[in-house]
């Protein structure tokens, strides 16, 4: 069955996470995605393992075809033209104005072809003070308030994963999706953006808009508290974490399993707005109990008397979860040359138009040639420029 982007043409001129993670999102749904990348350089994201094909690079970049082509050479800016006049969709991460110099920002594509859907992302935004300043995820994190829920602000740590970078990947592929819908309903296409900064922040509309009604500065605690959220470690160190939310019935659930039913109706922790005011002192009664058994033990009892709990899984861990192997989260697919690549699966279900991976990620400018020829360039002309570095 036909992906639910079916005959959309992309192209991605990006590297890293925001705009390759956005055009693999819209690949999966059936999109073509044909990727640029510089002639022995390929995206930044290559370098970051033994071989040019990284468990890195690989994460972001199934389902698309690699063209390597100089778009600094005069040439390669006539193919990038060409491109951009034929395609549905431009998805690009670099600095603002940097594809305006060489002749395929917004405007002049449009005049062109005035259907196209162009999406630009930045650090910050195309204009403003820090238009032209680099960004990085843990930068738009850090700006867009979002690290300062998620470490200890007076002994602060970077996070273990790319949150912003993600976000934004996500936030682009959710406008180009709309840019797209209202091209079929008034027949031109638009200009989309989307930052590292906007869409962190964004994110964190629930503790911005409580802050912005008067309450206090969120940190990492604040939600804790409110949604009540434990983590615990059991008699064997193994972490596992609890969250009550707002049911009374998971609070009164958690008192049994425990066998600790008379803290139901202790003055301190009775309803929930008292569980918050005394969150420190729960969590030192819970932290003690849970202390004294197995993780398998608690999490059963738990599941008993229906509280919302889980064990707090590694890597190693989570491909081997019953409920995730039944989920098909693990990917396996072949490349003709590097061989059998591990992915994770798509995070989406479609009953119709179910996501696909149908294209292992493609090595460096591995369609080049593919790709011209469509375009009608003829083989003596590919091979001359691959003699001048065009491609």
């Amino acid at each position: 069955m036909a992906g639910a982007l079916e005959g959309i043409r992309i192209l991605e001129i990006a590297s890293y996470i925001t705009g390759p993670f956005a055009s693999m999102l819209l690949a999966d749904l059936g999109a073509e995605v044909i990727k640029i990348e510089m002639p022995g350089q390929g995206d930044a994201f290559r370098g970051w393992g033994d071989t040019p094909y990284s468990p890195t690079f690989c994460s972001m970049n199934r389902n698309k075809r690699s063209l390597s082509l100089n778009i600094q050479s005069a040439e390669g800016k006539e193919v990038l033209r060409r491109l951009a006049r034929d395609v549905d969709v431009i998805i690009e991460n670099m600095r603002p104005g940097a594809l305006d110099r060489i002749g395929v920002g917004y405007e002049a594509v449009r005049a062109g072809n005035p259907r196209i859907v162009y999406c630009s992302i930045s650090g910050y935004g195309s204009d403003g003070p820090y238009r032209d300043r680099p960004g990085y995820d843990t930068i738009g994190q850090a700006l867009g308030g979002l690290l300062s829920v998620l470490t200890d602000v007076d002994a602060p740590t970077g996070m273990g994963a790319s949150l912003s970078d993600l976000l934004t990947g996500m936030y682009a592929c959710y406008a180009v999706q709309g840019a797209l819908l209202a091209r079929e309903r008034a027949g031109v296409g638009q200009k989309v953006e989307t930052s590292l900064l906007q869409a962190t922040l964004a994110f964190c509309a629930e503790n911005a808009v409580r802050y912005l009604a008067g309450g206090p500065v969120p940190t990492r605690e604040t939600r804790l508290h409110m949604a009540q959220v434990y983590a615990f470690l059991d008699s064997d160190r193994r972490p596992f974490i609890i969250h009550l939310s707002s049911p009374q019935k998971f609070w009164h659930g958690l008192a049994d399993a425990i066998a600790r039913p008379e803290l139901k109706d202790d003055p301190r922790f009775v309803n929930r707005e008292a569980r918050v005011r005394n969150y420190p002192a729960l969590q030192a009664i819970l932290i003690e109990k849970f202390a004294s058994g197995t993780r398998e033990r608690w999490l059963k009892l738990l599941d008993e008397h229906d509280v919302p709990a889980a064990p707090l899984l590694n890597m190693s861990e989570v491909f081997e979860h019953p409920q995730v192997k039944h989920l098909g989260m693990l990917v396996e697919m072949v490349h003709p040359r590097m061989g059998d690549v591990s992915l994770v699966g798509s995070a989406i279900r479609m009953s119709a138009t179910p996501p696909r991976m149908s294209l292992p990620p493609p090595t460096a400018g591995e369609h080049s040639e593919e790709i011209l020829k469509s375009m009608g360039y003829v083989e003596d002309t590919i091979a001359e420029w691959r003699k001048k570095g065009v491609v």
